[in-house]
Parts: structure tokens; C-alpha cells; sequence
């Protein structure tokens, strides 16, 4: 499997940093470090993700500003740890990581304190505030201390796969094979996804079912549009296709665990990236609308060959698990002496 995307910053030039810690912290005292991030589980798996394939167990910490600062971009916030005082209360540890927009302006004031902190995405501010950046491709930022990936940081493993095959094998077994998979996402500021783009999706997948005989299941996410879902369950229901309800057990990662084929709708990033870690061939759902950033990642993940775009049918071609989340890992332990 081809290494993680390289930038000339990555690969060549020194690392020069702003002023550091004096020491990198012993193993010891980073066994729990915090994973700082606002309360959404995308941001939150990213940063849990690169922890923990550090060999880290982390203390997590959702930042929850306080008024006014609540109402005000983190960016501007003259005190970025009064405003989230009860997420950053000491005793501090001897590493804080963080994800998105708002764990970025904390880091760069916890990193005044002398302790080193790497941020995953771009924090859209100096970057010789931070130890190391972790960012994605499309998020085309360069430097000595950003470490480039091809895929979103996230939790899925071969480990945690072979166990949820393991508890999903039996409950998945009545699903005609091949077994198609579908991850859906929804609306954003970018794409479309809603009864008539659902109503197009599901037709799709019951002609795929019927055309290439194959068993479709279907996972929702919480930002699917619940008419969206209905016209999904419909349109399958006749071909013993399966949609979740959100009750029981998330069978998101025994999906994707036995799954032989992927389909995931394109608005999500971290989707398409934990589909891709698997063994199965992933295809894309085109949706209505347009972002640079999202172009970019598609176009990075179809050069490798590892996602292709979903036109109704059933395909299968050989890939090869990618996932650069342990490459990130790898470099986070060695930039800091870990």
C-alpha cells in the first residue's frame, strides 16, 4: 500500500518549529493525554483516533464555551482557556491533541503553557503555534510541522473490525451475498440530500439489487432526513433489503466489517475514509452541490484506485485496506520523542 501523501515540507525541510517545551514528555506522563474538540463525533473520532493508534488512552474533554464566548468564533477570543475554564481545569497533561476550529485556538494557548499539543485539520491560524498539524489533502496546507494524509484520521482497525464481524455475522447472515453496504449522510452547506435526491438514491439501489441480485443494507446517519430513509426502506423492502432504525445495536461497523461493497453517499468525508480502511471496494453517491475541498479528497482517494463513483450496478475490483491514521500516529510518537 502506497505510504501517506508526501508535501516537499513533509519530506525534506527541517523541523523548525516555533519555541517548544524545553523536554518532550516521557511516555509516562502522556499515557492520558486529553482529546480536546466541541461536541461532535466526527471531530471527536479524529482526534480519538490518532491517540489511540498511538498506543494512548485518552481523557476526553468537550469544550463548551461559556457566555459570551459561546456566541463568538473561538478565533477571537482574547482568553481561549477562561472561555472553556471547566474543559481545561489542571492538573494538565503531558499532551494535548485536538480537532477542529475551536480546539485550535485552545491549543495554541495550552502550548503557551509549555505543553506540547498536535491538532488535527487545519486550525486556520499560525501554524508555528502547534508541535504538529495533521491535515487532509484537501485542506492543502504545508509546512514543516504538517504531517499530510490522504484519508480522515478515525477508529476503524483491523482489530475492531475482525470483532464486529465476529457479532455481526450471524445477524447479517439472512442478506443475499454479495452484500452491498450503504452509509448515508445528509444535507450540508455543500450537498443535497433530500427527498428527491432520496427518492433517485433508492431507486438505484433497488435496481442494483434486482439487476445484479445482490443484498443491500442500509445505515442512516443522525443528519439523514428521515423522509430520505422511508423512501430507502421502500424501495428496498421488496428485494429484502434492510434499513436501520436506530433501535438496537449500530451496525455500522459490522457493515462495514462484512460488507462486499460500499456504497457511501459523498458528502462525508470520514465515511468514505473508514469504508476505505476495510477490505471492500467502495463506491461514492454523487449528490447535488459543490466544494473544492470535498473535489479534492475524491480526486486524491480515485487516483489511488481505492473509491470509484456509484452508477446503479454492482463493482468489484481489487483493493487494498488504506487508512494513513497509524502513518499520523507513527509521526505524532516521533516528532515529539514519544
Amino acid at each position: 500500500m502506497p505510504g501517506p501523501v508526501q508535501t516537499p515540507s513533509n519530506a525534506r525541510q527541517p523541523l523548525t518549529f516555533a519555541p517548544a517545551p524545553p523536554k518532550s514528555p516521557a511516555m509516562s506522563d502522556i499515557a492520558a493525554p486529553w482529546v480536546i474538540s466541541e461536541g461532535f463525533a466526527g471531530l471527536r473520532a479524529q482526534a480519538l483516533g490518532l491517540a489511540e493508534a498511538a498506543g494512548l488512552t485518552p481523557d476526553i474533554r468537550v469544550l463548551q464555551p461559556s457566555a459570551p464566548w459561546k456566541w463568538i468564533s473561538a478565533k477571537f477570543w482574547p482568553n481561549p482557556l477562561a472561555a472553556v475554564a471547566e474543559a481545561v481545569k489542571a492538573p494538565l497533561p503531558g499532551l494535548a491533541i485536538g480537532c477542529g476550529g475551536m480546539a485550535g485556538a485552545v491549543l495554541a494557548a495550552l502550548r503557551g503553557t509549555s505543553l506540547p499539543v498536535v491538532q488535527v485539520q487545519n486550525p486556520r491560524m499560525d501554524i508555528s503555534r502547534f508541535d504538529l498539524i495533521v491535515a487532509n489533502t484537501h485542506d492543502e496546507l504545508t509546512g514543516p510541522n504538517v504531517f499530510v494524509t490522504r484519508t480522515a484520521l478515525h477508529r476503524v482497525t483491523p482489530q475492531r473490525l475482525a470483532a464486529e464481524a465476529d457479532i455481526w455475522r450471524d445477524r447479517l447472515a439472512p442478506y443475499k451475498r454479495p452484500l452491498v453496504a450503504v452509509l448515508l449522510g445528509g444535507s450540508n452547506g455543500r450537498y443535497r440530500l433530500d427527498r428527491t435526491v432520496g427518492a433517485r438514491l433508492a431507486a438505484e439501489l433497488a435496481g442494483m439489487a434486482q439487476r445484479d441480485n445482490v443484498g443491500v443494507v442500509v445505515t442512516p446517519s443522525r443528519r439523514t432526513d428521515p423522509a430520505v430513509t422511508a423512501l430507502l426502506r421502500e424501495a428496498l423492502a421488496p428485494f429484502g433489503g434492510w434499513v436501520w432504525d436506530f433501535t438496537g445495536d449500530n451496525p455500522y461497523f459490522g457493515m462495514l466489517a462484512l460488507a462486499d461493497l460500499i456504497v457511501v453517499t459523498q458528502d462525508s468525508v470520514s465515511m468514505i475514509s473508514e469504508a476505505s480502511a476495510t477490505a471492500a471496494p467502495v463506491l461514492f453517491a454523487p449528490l447535488p452541490g459543490k466544494s473544492r475541498r470535498q473535489a479534492i479528497f475524491l480526486k486524491t482517494m480515485m487516483n489511488e484506485d481505492r473509491i470509484r463513483p456509484f452508477t446503479g450496478r454492482f463493482l468489484h475490483w481489487p483493493v487494498s485496506p488504506l487508512n494513513d491514521t497509524p502513518a499520523a500516529a507513527a509521526e505524532m510518537r516521533r516528532r515529539l520523542g514519544l
